[in-house]
């Protein structure tokens, strides 16, 4: 199976030696997004804004690729603060629609750029 490296200018470039995306035959990977405006180069404030902004980033990668948010499996929430949980939660739901994927919310100690929130697409399914 070969790998491809997926990346747009609609989502923000890698800050670090790793890829937006990698699609594996029907699987597309994407990396944790971090709210961070593609266009502006700065991060969103508050954790409402934030969680959209990390969302909108991984609308843009997977709709790159002729994908869309239902076609996300599992997604991965990274929190600096599990307080923060419940709005972040709000605005996560406005972007899935009936099945949701599965999911795991963490809070951790650090993000990089000190973002409130990063948001990962682990698994999503591409019809070949």
């Amino acid at each position: 199976m070969m790998k491809q490296v997926i990346a747009t200018d609609q989502a923000p470039k890698a800050i670090g030696p790793y890829s937006q995306a990698v699609q594996a035959g029907p699987i597309l990977m994407v990396s944790g997004q971090l709210p961070i405006d593609p266009a502006t180069g700065q991060m969103a404030e508050g954790i409402k804004a934030q969680t959209r902004r990390s969302l909108c980033n991984i609308k843009a990668i997977l709709a790159s690729q002729g994908l869309a948010m239902s076609d996300i499996i599992r997604t991965g929430v990274f929190l600096k603060n599990m307080e923060d949980f419940a709005a972040m939660n709000a605005v996560y739901g406005e972007f899935f629609e009936g099945d949701y994927p599965a999911r795991a919310a963490v809070e951790v100690a650090r993000l990089p750029k000190d973002a409130l929130v990063e948001i990962e697409a682990m698994v999503a399914v591409k019809d070949v």
